[in-house]
């Protein structure tokens, strides 16, 4: 698939190519991103460089990934986001905010607009969140985004080499007054 780009009230989302590379590997020198998502540590310039010119350009043309620049529309990167499809009609996604542009609900913001593209038109029925135990600052994204937060999944996480803990969320197209793909029956409580 070609890159899409999208457009909020505040924000501009598109895919991130090597004219990026310079504000990703800036951003990604935060301790935050590297200590809370799986981006290497340290992140090193070339990490960048291949993110920007090798992965990003891949997932999108491979349809299993599609990493969206959060850009201002004066052109300042305020986050990442991605969507990772994990089977038929289930995605996951990640994302981080830039140090300097936390607080503003950014990010929250792009995972609204991204969530809706994805059920639209990528037939995603599922969207699923998931955050390392304690990262609180993503949790409160996922929630401003619609995320429900299911729980607690044992050593599901797997950061630079070490099990973690996660948390575990999802959304789905209903909870967006959005039909879905596929039929879905909830179980009775």
């Amino acid at each position: 698939m070609e890159p899409v780009t999208l457009t909020t009230d505040r924000l501009v989302l598109r895919a991130v190519g090597p004219e990026d590379t310079d504000a990703v590997f800036a951003a990604a020198q935060d301790p935050d991103i590297q200590r809370w998502t799986t981006v290497p540590s340290p992140y090193l310039y070339e990490h960048a460089r291949g993110f920007t010119g090798r992965m990003v350009p891949d997932g999108w043309a491979g349809d299993s990934m599609f990493t969206f620049g959060l850009f201002l529309p004066a052109g300042d990167l305020v986050g990442m986001l991605g969507i990772t499809m994990r089977g038929l009609g289930e995605a996951e996604i990640g994302y981080w905010g830039a140090k300097e542009h936390r607080g503003n609900g950014y990010v929250s913001e792009a995972a609204s607009a991204v969530a809706r593209w994805a059920f639209t038109e990528r037939c995603v029925d599922r969207l699923e969140w998931r955050a390392e135990v304690g990262n609180h600052a993503s949790r409160a994204v996922a929630e401003r985004a619609g995320f429900t937060v299911e729980g607690t999944l044992r050593s599901a996480l797997n950061n630079k080499g070490v099990r973690r803990d996660c948390w575990v969320g999802s959304l789905l197209p209903s909870d967006l007054g959005l039909p879905s793909a596929a039929p879905y029956l909830p179980a009775r409580a």
